[in-house]
């Protein structure tokens, strides 16, 4: 069983959770970066894990989503490593176990500032990187912003595929706040039951709540509601989606088609609701805005087409980094 996965699956009640998740394992050994963000020190952790078999000579950069840390990607991180290539997995600052100023703004544009920085100091030329939900909008920007370093894009359900701002109202970061600090682990249930499975749960997804229940009865559950905060205004305020076109690096598109993730969806009428977050129509639309892409989509998937479809997630991911052919739409 999964590391980051025994937190639920051996203990009857939620394990509490300090800002730097001390009290959690990661799959591999954890390092710290320094970073100086807005005029202060901070430290941005990472796992660099070498390949276990012949090496590619490819390293790939995974980039974690808003409500998970690098400590999610242990499965991937394991096959893509049997395949030889080195895998780098840092966790952004405000996430996992790196450093979480609450008085900074939050953009992607500085979290790709970090990010190539690190890349940087580990002497690593150009990776494919790779970001799942709010790691895909950072992928994105990643790659709009330094096509150079982006050998290949892979977006897995990445959210910000449609422009929140145009279904809701703007809400303020201290209304995100209280509203954050109202979370229990059963409304966190809840949530990822609605919008990452279209209100469907299984025990194995018990394992997906761990992070953020832990967070919300930990000691600084306050501290990490400012920090989601305004990590959803990040999300809300600098949407990606009109920039697909200036995306030039080869680009494979995994879609979990029963995903219905979106921002301020509680925010809306029914019938706005109904059209947001529809991963069944938004990979074809966003497919086609990136020229070449090609576009993978699991019909009977949600949010986490690595944690539901993990083999033939990573097959795809695979294929399409060593340049083989990658088909298209799966069946169930």
């Amino acid at each position: 069983m999964l590391t980051w996965m025994l937190t639920l699956a051996l203990a009857a009640d939620v394990v509490p959770y300090d800002a730097r998740l001390t009290q959690m394992d990661y799959p591999h050994p954890v390092a710290m970066t320094a970073v100086t963000m807005q005029g202060q020190d901070l430290q941005m952790a990472y796992m660099d894990v070498a390949p276990t078999n012949a090496a590619s000579g490819q390293t790939v950069l995974l980039l974690h989503g808003k409500n998970f840390s690098g400590a999610y990607w242990e499965a991937t991180i394991t096959a893509l490593t049997a395949a030889g290539h080195r895998v780098i997995v840092p966790d952004q600052i405000g996430f996992g176990k790196s450093s979480k100023p609450t008085n900074v703004q939050y953009s992607f544009h500085e979290l790709v500032r970090h990010t190539t920085a690190l890349l940087d100091q580990l002497d690593v030329g150009p990776v494919t990187v790779v970001g799942h939900s709010m790691g895909g909008m950072l992928a994105s920007r990643f790659a709009i912003n330094h096509p150079e370093r982006t050998a290949k894009l892979v977006l897995l359900n990445p959210i910000g595929l449609e422009d929140y701002q145009r279904f809701a109202p703007y809400k303020t970061v201290d209304d995100w706040h209280e509203a954050e600090r109202g979370k229990t682990p059963e409304r966190i249930r809840a949530y990822m039951q609605e919008s990452y499975f279209d209100g469907q749960w299984t025990p194995a997804y018990d394992a997906l709540v761990a992070l953020q229940a832990g967070f919300v009865t930990g000691p600084d559950a306050d501290q990490l509601a400012r920090i989601s905060a305004l990590t959803y205004d990040m999300i809300y305020t600098q949407p990606v989606a009109y920039e697909w076109d200036r995306i030039t690096s080869p680009t494979l598109l995994v879609i979990g088609e029963r995903d219905r993730t979106a921002l301020l969806k509680g925010a809306v009428t029914d019938d706005v609701r109904a059209t947001m977050g529809r991963y069944d129509t938004l990979g074809e639309r966003t497919s086609a805005a990136i020229d070449g892409s090609i576009l993978v989509e699991f019909p009977s998937t949600g949010h986490l087409p690595q944690f539901e479809r993990r083999a033939d997630t990573h097959a795809a991911m695979l294929a399409f980094i060593t340049g083989l052919p990658v088909a298209g739409t799966h069946s169930p």
